[in-house]
């Protein structure tokens, strides 16, 4: 009974910090109302904009993917979550400054406006089809934490259904008005949870003997050099993400509304900073509280399920049901951020005006959460490898985006190429080489380098076509 009272307090709470926006809003100006809905006015300050970027990034997807690293690898799983530290640096150093003096709805604006409009299109469309990958994965990992609470009878497709109308009713009031005001109040609780879960496994790790006692010597520590071709988790493996994440973050939508939601680009760019080193933090709590649940139930059916195991294993009542409703939190803004900003998307790159209004906004929103519940119930299988998969054709878009920002002679021409290598590159090295095989390593080692030289050299070529 704590638990449920709990929960559905934290929910009501996360739930009516969104809603609030309707009352407050309903008799303003449309196209003021429009844009708070899409870009929250473009006041964010410091703490709120922290706030929402950790908690956009802070998934159940990649919680319960880096849990189940942790609780197969031990502590040497801390390099997943510094995949994020490094990648989110490198934005903040890059482009978090660039996108707010930029500071339109849709990150895909920049393409064309620095290219063509067809360049814009094509990358709003690869950045679209990323996106409903996420989304599904979201929503599949939302659907496994859950799973151990819901009742025999209810089918998962069902529950995965009744968990994306949740999320869709919770963002549907005031779009980013709405995910920003549910993350504060996440962010809160999360910062609270994470570390108690691991206190509480250290505590009970130690009954059985500690870390040591069920990891080998060389899985103890993060050593990279030794590491490299690790059975438990090679490092030339986590190398290859962390070159994906500097080059896909970039691009992201989802952070890039957030950011052209800052007050100022100084806002902005102290965010992105503070944001990365609150998300390593974060992921690595849950990374270190697996691993110690490894050494308290050493036989898991599926590591994936380390979080709720926990949960239910080490709170007692009343926190268990705080801590589901946290973790559903987590989920729900990062469900209805990135839903949010391809709803926006579609508006910028082309609706035009009559598909940013709040009804026509509303409607995208509705049916985003219709593709991805039809994505987590027929597409994803493994989490962590179709989070990676979806990355492919926003990779393909990275040496534009630099480029547009930082180098004046890229050309159109080169901005097309590089897209159309990078998605060839790593839809080819999907296939040829596979997930069994490894299929990142090339991708991103040799692809990314591929990328740039084939838009450096095409913009050469072309910009001197056009002098001459």
């Amino acid at each position: 009974m704590f638990d449920i009272l709990a929960f559905v307090a934290l929910i009501l709470l996360l739930a009516g910090a969104g809603w609030r926006w309707s009352s407050s809003s309903a008799a303003s100006a449309s196209a003021s109302a429009s844009a708070e809905f899409t870009v929250a006015s473009r006041d964010l300050a410091l703490f709120p904009l922290v706030a929402t970027l950790v908690m956009t990034e802070f998934n159940t997807s990649t919680l319960l993917a880096f849990a189940a690293a942790g609780y197969g690898a031990g502590p040497m799983a801390l390099a997943l979550p510094a995949v994020f530290l490094v990648g989110l640096l490198f934005y903040t150093v890059t482009v978090a400054r660039a996108w707010k003096r930029f500071d339109r709805l849709s990150v895909a604006e920049l393409f064309a406006v620095r290219y063509s409009k067809g360049v814009g299109r094509t990358a709003s469309l690869l950045l679209l089809l990323a996106m409903t990958g996420f989304t599904a994965t979201y929503v599949k990992s939302l659907t496994l934490l859950f799973t151990p609470l819901a009742p025999a009878w209810l089918p998962v497709p069902a529950l995965s259904a009744v968990l994306s109308l949740v999320v869709l009713v919770a963002v549907l009031p005031g779009g980013l008005v709405s995910i920003v005001r549910a993350d504060v109040v996440a962010f809160l609780a999360t910062i609270v949870l994470l570390p108690l879960l691991l206190v509480l496994g250290m505590k009970q790790s130690a009954l059985s003997g500690g870390l040591a006692a069920v990891f080998p010597a060389s899985q103890l520590s993060l050593n990279p050099a030794t590491q490299w071709n690790s059975q438990a988790l090679p490092m030339r493996f986590v190398s290859t993400l962390m070159v994906i994440t500097c080059f896909t973050y970039i691009a992201a939508p989802w952070y890039g509304q957030k950011i052209f939601a800052a007050r100022s680009t100084q806002v902005a760019f102290r965010a992105v900073g503070i944001s990365a080193v609150l998300v390593f933090l974060l992921y690595g709590a849950v990374v270190l509280a697996a691993a110690h649940l490894r050494a308290s139930q050493p036989l898991l059916a599926d590591a994936q399920l380390a979080v709720p195991t926990m949960i239910l294993a080490w709170l007692p009542g009343g926190l268990r049901g705080f801590a589901y409703a946290v973790l559903f939190g987590a989920a729900l803004t990062t469900l209805a951020g990135v839903w949010s900003a391809m709803a926006t998307m579609i508006a910028a790159d082309f609706g035009g005006p009559s598909l940013a209004t709040v009804s026509s906004q509303r409607l995208l929103l509705v049916l985003f959460a219709i593709s991805s519940w039809l994505g987590a119930t027929f597409l994803v299988d493994q989490i962590l490898d179709r989070l990676i998969l979806a990355n492919i054709p926003v990779a393909a878009l990275s040496f534009a985006l630099l480029a547009g920002f930082h180098w004046k002679r890229a050309t159109t021409a080169g901005a097309w190429a590089s897209m159309i290598v990078g998605v060839v590159w790593g839809v080819g090295c999907y296939v040829v080489v596979g997930e069994a095989g490894g299929y990142t390593w090339p991708w991103a080692m040799y692809g990314i380098p591929l990328i740039f030289a084939t838009g450096i050299t095409t913009s050469l070529l072309t910009s001197a076509d056009t002098e001459s």
